[in-house]
């Protein structure tokens, strides 16, 4: 957790739990096992699937991908 006077750092996980409750049909799961498999194949679709509009239409993971290119400078096919 991060100290008193630096709740900046809790921004990203914030909006990841925002979105997972907003999102997620959770309250069927019967069990932990099923709750994990719903969180796991969500989680998937959060990173490798949800286009941002803030991130050029890009999915976090393209987006990542995307900097990293521009940082190492090879042009990124974005």
């Amino acid at each position: 957790m991060s100290g008193k006077g630096s709740c900046i750092d809790n921004a990203p996980i914030e909006s990841l739990f925002g979105h997972l409750k907003d999102e997620l049909d959770y309250k069927f799961c019967k069990t932990f096992e099923e709750l994990r498999l719903v969180i796991t194949e969500y989680m998937r679709y959060y990173n490798y699937e949800r286009n941002q509009w803030e991130r050029k239409k890009m999915t976090p993971v393209e987006y990542r991908n995307h900097l990293l290119a521009r940082r190492a400078g090879t042009q990124s096919v974005y």
